[in-house]
């Protein structure tokens, strides 16, 4: 895993003949949304993950969420049947600890908005983090919290406007929960953008400032992504060149997959994390479309057609690749509603 590898152009969703627990040595999973939602384990997961370890499969938990510490993340995680250690959990507060450390000298004062895992990161790094423009900080850094209200916004607001760097830990609008989909760090960050007309610079997902931190705090060799967001978990695995798994446990759905832009397409799809126990059907070019498993799947009239039978999800491989092709040559978007109704998804 290197930080010049060379982003794959995906036309096709890929295949592997062994468990993805043996075509790879690290899995580097996000949290939100794939393993928990909020104080639940998603179903599977935890057995899916004890399987994945007992493989010989590393476990690292690659997270934009910067409102905890790695060690409080890592007693969440072993609480819900997943042993976990702090050094374990990577996050999008570490990756802005380091790019705001690279800013300004060491034992310097940092403007906090966000929670106790930026604030814990910026000590990681030998900066003293602050609450207050008054106490002479000399950056600011913003992450996710759902303490955050208006007057820390407002606090951001005129420590940004007074010229200080400011540093997001990432931009993510929403935040899946045991209720629902939320607000997320991205929807702050907006307020003060909006109040200021200023750019944070952005350290978390799928930007390089985390490639880099997971680099560094892993050493994984033959790392695979897992995630369930398009515009966080796979297009940062996009830009670092290195494999990844979608499931369907948060946010994204079936219809943006097909959907998806080159940097938003995953190398593998499953349901859930059980995907990484089994093969994955490859998808193969046909002379009428695109066949997987026992599907074929082509585009006529800007709407995709599926026939056969077997996995539904082989069947939403064979759509991917009948979709994306048509989106490369210019022809779509195309209308998938129909196909997807047929697997049942």
């Amino acid at each position: 895993m290197t930080e010049t590898a060379t982003p794959v152009r995906r036309t096709a969703p890929g295949g592997s003949e062994r468990p993805l627990t043996e075509a790879y040595d690290t899995a580097l999973l996000d949290l939100d949304g794939v393993v928990y939602e909020g104080a639940h384990a998603i179903r599977h997961a935890v057995a899916a993950l004890d399987d994945a370890r007992a493989s010989g499969m590393r476990l690292a938990y690659v997270t934009n969420n910067a409102s905890r510490p790695p060690r409080v993340v890592a007693e969440h995680l072993t609480e819900l049947g997943v042993p976990t250690e702090p050094a374990d959990v990577i996050n999008s507060a570490q990756a802005a600890a380091r790019v705001v450390a690279e800013k300004v000298p060491a034992g310097a004062k940092v403007l906090v908005v966000g929670g106790l895992g930026l604030e814990e990161a910026l000590a990681e790094r030998g900066l003293v983090p602050v609450r207050s423009l008054a106490e002479e900080p000399l950056a600011v850094v913003q992450g996710f919290d759902p303490s955050v209200g208006w007057e820390h916004l407002a606090e951001a607001s005129y420590a940004v406007q007074s010229g200080l760097p400011w540093v997001a830990s990432n931009l993510d609008l929403t935040v899946p929960r045991a209720r629902g989909i939320a607000p997320g760090n991205g929807t702050l960050v907006a307020a003060v953008r909006a109040a200021t007309g200023v750019e944070p610079e952005v350290a978390g997902k799928p930007l390089p400032p985390m490639h880099r931190e997971t680099v560094l705090r892993t050493g994984a060799k033959r790392p695979l992504v897992v995630g369930d967001r398009l515009d966080t978990d796979i297009e940062g695995a996009f830009n670092g060149g290195v494999d990844s798994l979608l499931v369907f446990t948060g946010v994204t759905t079936p219809e943006l997959l097909l959907a998806a832009p080159v940097e938003h397409r995953p190398t593998y799809l499953a349901a859930d994390l059980r995907g990484l126990l089994v093969p994955h059907a490859a998808v193969a070019p046909e002379a009428d479309g695109f066949g997987c498993g026992g599907w074929l799947a082509d585009v006529e009239g800007g709407v995709l057609r599926l026939t056969g039978s077997g996995d539904r999800w082989d069947g939403l491989r064979a759509l991917c690749a009948a979709s994306w092709t048509a989106l490369d040559a210019g022809e779509g978007p195309v209308d998938g509603r129909k196909a997807l109704a047929e697997l049942g998804l």
